[in-house]
């Protein structure tokens, strides 16, 4: 069954240390054309999450977005009061409002605004975000649920096209199968042309009866639509069986609409018949609206 290009998938988990949502978009495109936009502390894992990507998803214009966010208790749970700390600060203040003659209150917000004013001891932790604490084995089921939802927007959609595309092969068949009824009478009407002109080449002196008969013979077999008509309904059965194949078959397909387009071109090209000719318009239609959907087809 056929798979579309375009995807969308999220998986998100809240738990009480961090949020983490993944997010991944997927377009239409020739390639593998990835683009990561990945937390700090997952920056190592870049290489190992494009392969998986790559290997889920196999093509298309991806983006994939990992937003992290811890949460606001987790990192303070465990923290105490520095109190030697505090009490130094504490102590420097009161020497330094003595000397201004300042307030405590005063000289707190002055050294709040300015900077390098406050400075905290070589020995005094800064907090950090502690991303570390969270391990890659337990974020890597989250990005596998969002390509996974992702697949699953792809071959929701590749229903969608499979069902257009079919529809728009069993068209050909069926201007096919008028091009077939009316074959007869297209003959039929080149025998008659051919009689007319038979009539006045055959009074005129420099007739050649040999000259004529190889440039017969080359006429007829070059109005000859048989071996075109049976291509085409061969290229048409192989595009059906394709469609339902269970590995990604856009490639495949384009290459078999290639050749359909070849024997409709021929077939117009050599009927020399206007009822045809509007039969194989109508076949092209049809094909170009197969190639635009083709091009969104993993």
């Amino acid at each position: 069954m056929l798979q579309s290009m375009t995807g969308y998938g999220v998986a998100h988990r809240d738990t009480d240390r961090y949020s983490a949502t993944v997010e991944v978009k997927s377009l239409n495109s020739k390639s593998m054309d990835l683009t990561l936009r990945l937390p700090r502390f997952l920056q190592e894992r870049e290489l190992e999450i494009r392969n998986l990507v790559t290997k889920t998803l196999v093509r298309g214009k991806v983006n994939l977005n990992f937003d992290f966010m811890r949460a606001r208790g987790a990192a303070a749970q465990g923290s105490v009061v520095n109190q030697a700390v505090l009490t130094t600060a504490y102590q420097e203040l009161l020497e330094l409002s003595a000397r201004t003659g300042a307030s405590l209150e005063q000289l707190t917000a002055i050294a709040k605004a300015l900077p390098g004013a406050l400075r905290l001891p070589a020995e005094l932790p800064v907090m950090a975000e502690e991303e570390d604490e969270i391990t890659w084995d337990e974020l890597l089921p989250l990005v596998q649920e969002a390509l996974e939802r992702t697949n699953e927007f792809r071959r929701t959609e590749g229903q969608t096209l499979t069902t257009e595309i079919l529809a728009y092969i069993d068209s050909i068949r069926i201007q096919l199968a008028e091009i077939e009824r009316h074959d007869p009478t297209r003959v039929e009407n080149v025998r008659e042309r051919l009689r007319s002109h038979l009539a006045d080449l055959t009074t005129s002196e420099q007739f050649n009866p040999v000259r004529f008969e190889q440039e017969l013979i080359f006429y007829i077999e070059k109005l000859d639509i048989a071996e075109e008509k049976v291509r085409l309904v061969s290229h048409l059965h192989y595009f059906t069986e394709t469609v339902y194949l269970p590995e990604p078959t856009g490639k495949k397909l384009a290459f078999i609409s290639q050749e359909i387009g070849r024997e409709i071109n021929t077939i117009g090209s050599k009927a020399n018949d206007s009822v045809v000719q509007h039969l194989v318009v109508g076949m092209k239609e049809e094909l170009e609206k197969i190639k635009e959907q083709i091009n969104n087809i993993l």
